[in-house]
């Protein structure tokens, strides 16, 4: 039970630090997509 209130405690109290982090996720993951598309434009 203690690992699940740790776990609230840290996001408590990184809240804007977890959405920068959840926004540089998403950009590697178009990044990674794009990439991997782009053989197949040419």
């Amino acid at each position: 039970m203690s690992i699940l209130l740790q776990i609230k405690d840290i996001a408590s109290r990184s809240h804007a630090t977890l959405l920068q982090d959840a926004a540089g996720a998403t950009a590697l993951i178009v990044m990674l997509v794009v990439g991997l598309h782009l053989p197949s434009l040419t």
